[in-house]
This record gives structure tokens, sequence and C-alpha cells, in this order.
């Protein structure tokens, strides 16, 4: 199965950063207008079968654009939302230093061993990212699909098919509406092709 891995569109809190998570966004402007520069580019380079979406509103909304210009339905993937991060959801970054100090220079050290507070860890998302794909993959074996999700979900989901360990979170970036191609075989191997890939968004205005 080729996996097209992307991120949704610009939304409210990625820049300034805020801990977005759970938060139902809309994409902005520049979001829209990055969902249909990825969308043309995916319908010119590749023909997927299917488009797949996390079930947050700013992945949704991008999968539709996908889905439309692709010529095909979005389908919603239970198990690829965003990292839950409980009490620190739409903080800022200023807010949640100043008010989990040792909590934050956790996260921003050694990801691995941070649990947000009333939230979740980078292991169990790593756990329902893993049971999301092999639903997937039964389904998709020799096909290409494109799947919508988020910066700390694409993430984990590339140290796992790099084989790298959690602590590696960092050294991955995910601009929005960047792609990532991914073979994944039957077998467990999987082939990353590229990572980050923006060069279709040049040209976009913020």
């Amino acid at each position: 199965m080729r996996v097209i891995l992307t991120r949704h569109g610009e939304v409210e809190g990625i820049d300034p950063p805020r801990f977005r998570g759970r938060m139902q966004l809309a994409l902005t402007d520049l979001g829209r207008r990055q969902a249909q520069a990825l969308a043309d580019a995916l319908a010119t380079r590749y023909q997927p079968a299917a488009v797949y979406t996390s079930p947050m509103q700013r992945c949704r909304d991008t999968a539709a654009v996908i889905a439309t210009v692709c010529g095909g339905s979005a389908y919603v993937q239970p198990g690829m939302d965003d990292l839950d991060y409980g009490q620190w959801q739409w903080k800022s970054h200023e807010e949640a230093l100043r008010e989990f100090p040792d909590e934050f220079t956790l996260w921003k050290t050694a990801p691995q061993w941070m649990r947000f507070p009333g939230g979740e860890s980078l292991q169990s998302v790593a756990l329902r990212i893993a049971d999301a794909m092999r639903d997937l993959l039964q389904s998709f074996e020799d096909e290409t699909i494109v799947l919508v999700a988020h910066d700390s979900v694409n993430r984990v989901l590339l140290t796992q098919a790099l084989d790298l360990p959690l602590s590696a979170y960092w050294h991955i970036g995910q601009g929005p509406c960047c792609i990532n191609v991914l073979d994944v075989y039957a077998d467990g191997r999987t082939v990353v092709h590229s990572v980050n890939e923006t060069a279709h968004l040049a040209g976009l205005m913020s």
C-alpha cells in the first residue's frame, strides 16, 4: 500500500503556536489555498484509490478538497485524531511554560517521557496509529491512498516507519499540507520515499 501522508492546511493556533489538540478548527484562507495546491499536486502525480482523514474538522476540510479534485470521497479513519494535550489544550507555549515549567522542558527535550496532564503520551498515539494503519492495509494492500492527519500524528507515524525511537520526534518536520510518501507492505516492511515535501506550495502568500 502506498500512503501519501499529509497534514491539514493552516489554521489559527499554528502561528503563533498554541497546543491545538482536540480543538475543532476551520482552515484559514491560507489553509484553503494550501489544500487546493496540495490537491492539484496529488491529482497530477498520483491516482489515489481513496482519501482517509482524521476526524478533526481541519483534516476533514483538507481531505474534502483533495477528494473533490482527485475524483472520489473522503472517509474518516478512527484513531488518527490529533494528540490529546489535556490541560494544555489551546494554551500558548508561553502559557504552558509559565504554568508547567518542568513538564514543558521535558516535552521539548525528551518527548518520549511526557504525558500531558489529563491527556496522552506519544506511546498512546503510536498504539492507536498502528491500529488505524492495520485497518487500512487490510483494505488497500496494493493501492495508493491519501491520509490527512496532524503534525504530531505524522511525526509519530514517521518515527515508526523509519524505525526511529520516539525521542526522535522533534527531528521530523511537518509543514501544513506537506507530502510524505510511504510504501507499507503486508509483511510489515515500510519504505519512506519522501518527507515534508512542500514545493507544491511555493508562491502561496501568507
